[in-house]
């Protein structure tokens, strides 16, 4: 048996490597550097944290971690101590005796793994005590985790990532793994120039996350969109809800709590205490539902996550299936709910032109835009579309909406050129720009008090478009700022102007396809819905007997209370698998409990009997 399975058999308890683990972690631990890009829910951490006990156990001495986020180093350090591995971290969460206290232990080689924010990593401090650590042969490896931050391309770029450059300088023979979850050729080519990994063995798996369903709607009215999703397939469940503004989190957190849901907003304005509560609840109970910013979420591990929806359209497609790829960690169905509509796309390209950034980013984040739209106004399968933007082929999933219930798709080109010409003559006749709904007001014959105090029911073009509902005119407008036809002008009110690609348009040498409203779910999509929810919720325990059950239930109730006295969330001291697995069992002994998926020798030896106890109360 190979160094790196019997400590994924031993400590973490599980019988064999998934995908490409086993190559990834031989790799690093035999002194190698990797990149290594996997979906959320993967493994990732086994990737660092085995090679890092290998290389330990042969005297390399400390892994250092680099993580952004406090939340997750101090689950990930609770769920090493928890498998009976020396890890700790340095935060701003200790005190000055405390920290002292863990570089003490880190720098008598007394600690496995050490997690720190990269600000912390490149002090001249910290810096010192690691060139102490490689002085004496004591520093063993670097993980860099959400790697991603180091690209300007990425979806969460932090500036503080781009001085990790300095650990290969300095510490070139200590080998280096960055991991990420989310990045396009572009992000992953930044990550290898930034980290200066052109030498480091690329593994990357499949982006596919086949137990999440895709479902995109069009913005009617967004929070009774949402609240009826939540009710009709996701009832109890545990979510999170994205926003893009802090006054909306706010908003739609206290409709859900009205509605009986709940709900808890998070956003970085809040006081960081309660920001922190709010945190702690979602993690540790159930059926808790975030509403949150973009502020929450990265490095959330919690497992039972059961549908993350979108209120407002993310800026790319790196940044929707980081957020998606929170819900279903645990392999169960889950769902990717999305509702947008015109004024997204109007925000988004607003806040794009207006950046006091280069021309030459500006334009790759329109073109990551564009994308993310595409994905939104397809009308084949999303997951096709959504892995093929990361460069995998696929074929349709049967699991998105799209495949699920396939869409009417009508030509809107008429309709293009109707819009075009009705801006072109409103700029000719007035002089001045308008915004979409009084365009569509021309279109459509409305003649409005604006649009007869501006004489712009004599144009050419009022009411030649009455045929079309304001829905399809909506349509027909996000395709067309999509492609570039149209401009908007966020300096003016949000007019809309045209551009040079109009004339492809307006000449029919470019075609507008776009869906029909989808009204009702078909049968279809009600079968999917029964795997979905508290259905699927429960299937972890579905195979169980009626005592199997009660077992289960017993056991999760005892996890329970072990995780508030450890003040760590349930999933970290068991996942509900290896309740299952044991409520299977029925074991009498510690004997019967060997071998059971995630149950490793630390745990067996710290929970053995009173799992036994638990299981024999329920004879």
């Amino acid at each position: 048996m190979s160094p790196s399975l019997a400590v994924l058999r031993e400590v973490f308890g599980y019988e064999q490597f998934r995908g490409p683990q086993a190559a990834i972690i031989d790799h690093v631990a035999g002194g190698g550097d990797a990149l290594v890009l996997m979906p959320t829910g993967g493994g990732k951490s086994l990737c660092y944290q085995i090679p890092a006990i290998v290389r330990q156990r042969a005297g390399h001495g400390v892994a250092v971690v680099v993580s952004p986020l406090i939340a997750l180093m101090h689950d990930q350090v609770g769920a090493l101590h928890e498998a009976g591995v020396e890890a700790a971290f340095l935060n701003s969460t200790l005190t000055a005796d405390e920290a002292r206290q863990v570089e003490r232990r880190m720098l008598a080689g007394e600690i496995t793994l050490l997690y720190a924010a990269p600000e912390r990593v490149t002090t001249p401090r910290f810096l010192a005590q690691l060139d102490s650590l490689h002085q004496r042969g004591l520093l063993s490896l670097f993980a860099i985790d959400e790697a991603h931050c180091v690209s300007q391309w990425g979806h969460d770029f932090r500036p503080e990532y781009r001085a990790l450059t300095v650990l290969h300088e300095r510490y070139a023979g200590v080998p280096r793994i960055a991991l990420t979850a989310t990045a396009d050729a572009l992000t992953r080519a930044d990550i290898v120039e930034r980290l200066q990994l052109e030498d480091a063995q690329p593994f990357v798996s499949s982006f596919d996350r086949p137990n999440i369903a895709y479902g995109i709607v069009e913005k009617k009215d967004a929070t009774a969109q949402l609240l009826r999703f939540i009710e009709t397939e996701h009832a109890g469940d545990a979510g999170v809800v994205y926003c893009q503004s802090r006054k909306r989190v706010e908003e739609v957190a206290a409709m859900l709590a009205t509605r009986g849901l709940d709900a808890l907003p998070y956003h970085a304005g809040m006081e960081a205490g309660l920001r922190q509560r709010h945190q702690d609840r979602f993690l540790r109970e159930e059926g808790v539902v975030m509403v949150a910013t973009i502020a929450f979420g990265m490095g959330i591990d919690k497992p039972d996550v059961r549908f993350v929806a979108h209120l407002d359209m993310p800026k790319n497609i790196e940044g929707y299936y980081q957020e998606t790829g929170r819900a279903g960690r645990d392999g169960l169905p889950a769902d990717a709910w999305m509702a947008y509509g015109l004024q997204d796309v109007v925000n988004q390209r607003r806040m794009i032109d207006e950046s006091p950034a280069a021309e030459e980013f500006k334009q790759v984040m329109r073109g990551k835009l564009d994308a993310l739209l595409a994905l939104a106004e397809a009308t084949d399968c999303r997951r096709v579309r959504l892995l093929g933007y990361f460069g995998e082929a696929s074929r349709p999933c049967g699991n998105c909406d799209n495949c699920l219930n396939p869409p009417q798709v009508w030509d809107g080109t008429e309709a293009a050129r109707m819009l075009l010409s009705t801006i072109y003559r409103v700029q000719q006749q007035s002089g001045i720009s308008f915004g979409a709904g009084h365009l569509m007001d021309i279109l459509r014959g409305k003649a409005t008090d604006k649009v007869t105090q501006h004489g712009h029911e004599k144009l050419s073009t009022f009411g030649i478009g009455a045929a079309f509902s304001e829905a399809q005119l909506r349509g027909v407008l996000r395709q067309l700022i999509a492609v570039g036809a149209v401009a908007v002008d966020a300096q003016a009110f949000n007019t809309l102007q045209l551009t040079a690609g109009s004339r492809a348009v307006l000449r029919g040498e470019q075609t507008i396809q776009l869906r029909e409203g989808v009204a009702t779910p078909t049968a279809a999509t009600k079968r999917r819905r029964t795997t979905t929810g508290r259905p699927a919720a429960a299937a972890v325990a579905a195979g169980l007997t009626e005592g199997g059950r009660q077992r289960f239930e017993a056991l999760k109730a005892w996890r329970g209370e072990v995780a508030r006295e450890h003040n760590l969330p349930a999933y970290v001291i068991f996942h509900d698998a290896t309740l299952a697995a044991i409520a299977a069992r029925d074991p009498q002994d510690l004997h019967d409990l060997q071998g059971v998926s995630g149950l490793g020798a630390k745990k067996l030896e710290a929970y053995g009997e009173e799992v036994l106890r638990v299981v024999r109360g329920c004879a």
